[in-house]
């Protein structure tokens, strides 16, 4: 993913003259807040260092103004004025960047801004919720904790939290995603997403490109995707519904469900898996389970493996499917296929043959259940 380069920049930094209106104080509970508008001139980047809550809109005006809310929690107004006093939001500019920065300290600040077009944006913030809608180009955020959303963002995105959800709508670039705890839910995003969560489901709904997603413990869902998807999760469901690539999945605790993809690659240490309209190849294992595969008419299939160490394993094979079986299971094995030869050897049962002509390798092996080698 490209970089921004708005943290790392190093130039002398300039004020910027700006226009702005204080209100008088105010007893919102338990704290004393100051309300600052203000508006200074069109920049191409904007950078945003807050102490609390930020909500950004871009496309929304020719200037960009700001609205800030600064608050600190002592007994008097007298109190409150000299802190506000001491500690004051700072604008300022270098070339075509504008920073605004947040008072610390014992203020937190609540800030939304509304900007012209914007080619880059970078908020930062030690807490609090970030919203950022209608950028054209590349989205930064980061949160130490607190819920993240953006939308409409024509770029790379990048967000980051310690403790809370992450939504996106449409995101034009790569997507980047990682959250300590928290959902994340993505709308639709044409480059490739990396996706991670220590604790919580992960969803997509159209992706153009590549899927990551990883979560500790949670359901993974992903609608469909223009490339591969490799999906991880502690415990939860996988549910792929189509992917342009290989699918892998690894679920420690939970079922793997596969609508469509061109090849998979799936783990679940106990749950069962269910794979469809597969095109290339399968590596398919489960260590309690039973597995359902299902192969795409009219397309070749690469030599395969299905394995369950405690379940049913059934293959569907459509007519113009050219396949060879070789299976094996300790208790019993049907087949639809007069080519296909069943017999018993020593403790096993075992099964043969060609199927349709016969193909690439199909390998099944099986234990405590049936394995059906079925006409689909």
């Amino acid at each position: 993913m490209r970089r921004s380069g708005l943290s790392k920049i190093s130039l002398a930094v300039l004020c910027v003259p700006a226009a702005l209106v204080a209100q008088t104080l105010t007893r919102e509970g338990g704290r004393w807040v100051q309300t600052i508008t203000g508006t200074t001139p069109a920049a191409a980047r904007l950078r945003v260092n807050s102490q609390g809550p930020v909500h950004l809109e871009g496309r929304a005006a020719n200037e960009i103004t700001y609205t800030a809310k600064l608050s600190v929690q002592v007994r008097s107004e007298d109190d409150a004025r000299r802190i506000l006093s001491r500690y004051a939001l700072r604008v300022a500019s270098a070339g075509d960047l504008v920073v605004l920065t947040a008072p610390g300290g014992p203020v937190a600040t609540t800030l939304s801004i509304r900007a012209p077009r914007l080619n880059a944006a970078t908020i930062t913030t030690p807490d609090g919720g970030i919203e950022a809608n209608a950028i054209d180009g590349i989205l930064e955020v980061t949160t130490g904790a607190g819920e993240v959303k953006c939308d409409r963002i024509r770029g790379d995105c990048n967000l980051s939290t310690g403790g809370g959800d992450i939504q996106t709508g449409e995101v034009d670039g790569d997507l980047q995603a990682s959250t300590a705890g928290g959902r994340i839910m993505v709308k639709n995003v044409r480059g490739d997403a990396v996706l991670q969560t220590a604790g919580g489901d992960v969803e997509v709904t159209d992706a153009g490109s590549t899927v990551h997603a990883d979560t500790a413990g949670g359901t993974i869902r992903v609608g469909s995707a223009g490339g591969a998807v490799s999906a991880s999760t502690g415990g939860g469901s996988i549910i792929v519904g189509k992917a342009g690539g290989i699918v892998t999945a690894r679920n420690v605790a939970g079922p793997v469900q596969v609508g469509a993809a061109a090849g998979v690659r799936c783990e679940s240490g106990t749950g069962g898996i269910r794979v469809s309209n597969i095109s290339g190849p399968m590596d398919v294992s489960t260590a309690f389970g039973s597995i359902v595969a299902s192969l795409l008419s009219g397309r070749p299939l690469s030599d395969s493996f299905l394995a369950t160490g405690n379940g049913d394993i059934t293959a569907l094979i459509p007519s113009n499917v050219g396949v060879t079986i070789r299976a094996q299971s300790d208790r019993r094995i049907v087949s639809d296929f007069p080519g296909v030869t069943v017999r018993v050897r020593g403790p096993l049962v075992v099964a043969e043959g060609a199927v349709n002509g016969g193909g690439p390798v199909l390998r099944i092996s099986g234990a405590g259940g049936t394995i059906n080698i079925k006409r689909q």
